[in-house]
C-alpha cells in the first residue's frame, strides 16, 4: 500500500468502494488510520459519513474498525456494538491506497458474522447477476472462491480481526488517538 506519503496514524482517509465496471459504489469519508504496513491497513470509523453511488448520505452508528490486506481479496469491518462484536466482511480486489483514498473493487459476495459466531453468506444472487453484466472472469471467480474458504477460515479460528485481543488493542489505540484530538 505505496502512496506518495503513506499516512501516519492519526491521519484521516477516505475509503471508496468501486464496481467492477469501474464504477463508484460508496465512499466513506475520514477513516482514522491506526496502522499502516506494507501489506496492511488497519483504520476505525466512528460515526463517518457515507455516500452511496445515488447520492443518498448516512452516517454510521457505532465505532468499526477496518481492515484492508494488499494480498487478500477481502476486507473486514469489525462493528463494535453493545451486545458484542459484529463482523461485516466484503470480497472485493485488493485495496489500493492513492493521493486520494483506499480503493477497492466491491464484489458483491459478504459474509456476516454475528456476536455469537454465526455466519451468513449474503449476496449470491447479486454476484451472479453481476457475475454475467460486467463478464467476471473465471480467474476472478476462482480467486473470490478461494478467498471466502481464507476468510471462513480465519474466522473459525479467530485469526487477526476476529480474535478478542485484535479489537482490543486496535479498539483502544483508537480511543487514545481520539482523546488527543
Amino acid at each position: 500500500m505505496h502512496q506518495a506519503r503513506e499516512p501516519k496514524e492519526g491521519d484521516f482517509i477516505t475509503i471508496k468502494s468501486y464496481k467492477h465496471d469501474g464504477s463508484l459504489h460508496r465512499t466513506w469519508r475520514d477513516t482514522m488510520v491506526l496502522k499502516t504496513s506494507e501489506n496492511a491497513l488497519i483504520g476505525c470509523n466512528d460515526h463517518t459519513l457515507v455516500t452511496e453511488s445515488d447520492g443518498r448520505r448516512w452516517v454510521t452508528r457505532e465505532p468499526a474498525l477496518v481492515y484492508f490486506h494488499k494480498h487478500y481479496w477481502f476486507n473486514i469491518i469489525a462493528m463494535i456494538r453493545n451486545n458484542g462484536v459484529s463482523y461485516y466482511c466484503n470480497l472485493a480486489s485488493p485495496a489500493i491506497l492513492d493521493r486520494e483514498a483506499l480503493k477497492y473493487i466491491d464484489y458483491d459476495l459478504d459474509v456476516k458474522v454475528f456476536p455469537n459466531g454465526e455466519k451468513k453468506l449474503l449476496d449470491v444472487d447479486e454476484y451472479a447477476e453481476h457475475g454475467t453484466r460486467w463478464n467476471y472472469s473465471r480467474d476472478t471467480d476462482k480467486i473470490l472462491k478461494h478467498n471466502v474458504l481464507t476468510l471462513v477460515d480465519w474466522i473459525d479460528n479467530q485469526k487477526g480481526p476476529f480474535s478478542e485481543e485484535y479489537i482490543r488493542i486496535w479498539y483502544n489505540r483508537y480511543l487514545e488517538l481520539s482523546r488527543r484530538m
